[in-house]
């Protein structure tokens, strides 16, 4: 794209985008002007639709955003620091709201007389030096308004409200929707934000809620994590952690994002990735979606069914899902669903989530997606917590396209994992560590089976068949009095009522070893027989 080519031509049509910039002092308007052209052809806008470039008051005479806006052929248009500061943004810097007094001068001036994000915050997109360093471009859109009314410059002159529907939901702006998905839409409902060590915390319970792995970290684990300690002092460097994990995968390392846990990826993605429409596959871990909610969104549920299994049937996600989130192995129902299954959700324009945080309990992984680089869209989570005993460590990785991979660590703070997580990332990935957790897969497979034949013997539990996690998910009447009469006996169930799709006559049961099975399965026939007007057994 040549610069002549970025003035406003006479079919240009009408103009909707709003390029906001932020630059240091003295940047020049090649640099300022190379970064919008980057940006605008990396998203496939045409540069005729831009009305304007907008900033801060205070670097409205800055000759690079000045020469950038004049080679487009656009005005500049400038707004207060304390009105930038007001607008909600996706990406805030507190370096940038202390220096200039808001926390994202590109994306705030895109936005504040606009509808839709179309381009976040990006600094130097394939890292061109002319650019590196001293600015950052942010795209927005304005619809028409309400009675189809514009100036000149395409600003609303209407003073009407904007009407439902008459501008999308979308994810990046971080604004509330104003048109919902069209299907299996809920309200927030249940409590999203229940996990399952609120069920043992401070008590002294046999824990069946919380779906780590019992006896762990191994001690050569831990070993390594107390070694990494003597290196405290320095900032942490995540490249050989990110190397072990790309090797392990099979990937190039510009696939793999290390993060603090899976729930960070979870917020990273609903802040950073556009979408219109996100929609999440319930029942299953209620973090993905109470990310999205936290980050302003509406999001629509694809409810799977008991009678049919909790089995996803591709067709039931809306076509206009542009985010579809589904785990696999599912948490809480156990499902494994078939990696050809999940494959016919992806698509062009949509972003596949794919939480396998449990996969590998799944001996041989099979049906996993993470070593995939042909489903467009695809983005996989991994979490270290589950078979490792590091919930406190905060430690997994996200595998998707280097772009998406870029996108979402520009939305992570400086050094988000620590020294004694990415120390346990490199060393759970190496040879021992995989074959110790094949082991552990094949050991929770037989434990699992051993559970599933007891409460066979129970007339009163409904268990959800085929279940490949290292929990199960079972459904009785009155769950909540014999999971009260358990906690008696000693015992801690994840309740299921917090899960979008189940109620309160579900209980989710962690595996564990004979023993303590067979300890549980005692305690459960006493529970059960405690409840008046019991069936017979």
């Amino acid at each position: 794209m040549t610069g002549a080519s970025l003035g406003p031509g006479p079919e240009s049509g009408a103009r909707s985008l709003v390029v906001g910039v932020g630059a240091r002092r003295g940047a020049s308007g090649d640099a300022v002007f190379a970064l919008i052209e980057a940006v605008l052809s990396g998203a496939g806008l045409d540069p005729a639709d831009v009305v304007e470039v907008a900033t801060v008051d205070a670097k409205g005479d800055e000759p690079g955003i000045v020469g950038a806006a004049a080679r487009l052929g656009v005005p500049v248009r400038t707004h207060p620091a304390g009105a930038l500061a007001a607008v909600r943004v996706p990406h805030p810097s507190a370096a940038v709201g202390a220096a200039v007094g808001t926390v994202s001068v590109a994306e705030a001036a895109a936005l504040i007389e606009a509808d839709e994000l179309v381009v976040p915050k990006t600094r130097a997109p394939g890292g061109k030096a002319a650019v590196k360093g001293v600015a950052t471009c942010a795209v927005a859109r304005r619809f028409p308004a309400a009675d189809g009314t514009s100036d000149v410059s395409g600003r609303k002159t209407s003073t009407s409200p904007v009407t439902a529907g008459s501008r999308p939901f979308t994810m990046a702006a971080m604004n509330p929707p104003t048109h919902p998905p069209t299907r299996d839409i809920e309200s927030a409902g249940p409590d999203l934000w229940h996990h399952g060590d609120a069920e043992v915390r401070g008590e002294n319970l046999t824990d069946l809620a919380v779906n780590v792995r019992t006896h762990t970290p191994p001690p050569w684990l831990r070993e390594r994590i107390a070694a990494s300690l003597t290196s405290l002092a320095a900032y942490p460097d995540g490249s050989s952690a990110r190397a072990a994990v790309a090797g392990r995968h099979g990937l190039p390392v510009e696939r793999v994002l290390l993060t603090a846990g899976a729930a960070e990826a979870f917020v990273l993605i609903a802040r950073a990735l556009p979408a219109r429409r996100p929609v999440v596959v319930h029942p299953q871990f209620t973090e993905p979606e109470a990310a999205l909610r936290a980050a302003g969104h509406e999001v629509g549920r694809v409810l799977l069914r008991a009678g049919d299994g909790f089995r996803l049937d591709p067709a039931a996600v809306p076509e206009e899902a542009d985010l579809v989130m589904v785990g696999n192995p599912t948490n809480p129902t156990s499902v494994l669903h078939p990696a050809a299954l999940l494959e016919k959700l992806a698509r062009p324009g949509r972003t596949l989530v794919v939480d396998e945080a449990f996969m590998d309990i799944v001996p041989g992984e099979r049906e996993a997606l993470c070593d995939r680089t042909d489903i467009p869209g695809l983005v996989v989570l991994r979490s270290l917590t589950k078979t490792w005993g590091l919930a406190g460590l905060r430690i997994g990785y996200v595998l998707a396209e280097p772009e998406t991979v870029a996108r979402l660590a520009d939305a992570q703070p400086l050094w988000p994992v620590s020294t004694p997580a990415l120390a346990a990332a490199e060393a759970c990935m190496e040879p021992r560590a995989l074959v110790e957790a094949a082991e552990a897969a094949d050991r929770i497979t037989v434990d699992r089976a051993h559970l599933l034949a007891g409460l066979a013997e129970f007339s009163e539990v409904e268990v959800v068949e085929e279940a490949r996690g290292p929990f199960v998910l079972v459904r009785l009447e009155r769950a909540a009095d014999v999971r009260e009469r358990l906690r008696l006996l000693g015992f801690a169930a994840r309740r299921g009522d917090t899960f979008p799709g189940l109620g309160p006559q579900w209980l989710r049961l962690a595996v564990r070893d004979r023993a303590t099975t067979n300890r549980f399965l005692q305690a459960l026939d006493q529970a059960v027989q405690a409840l008046p007007a019991r069936s017979g057994r």
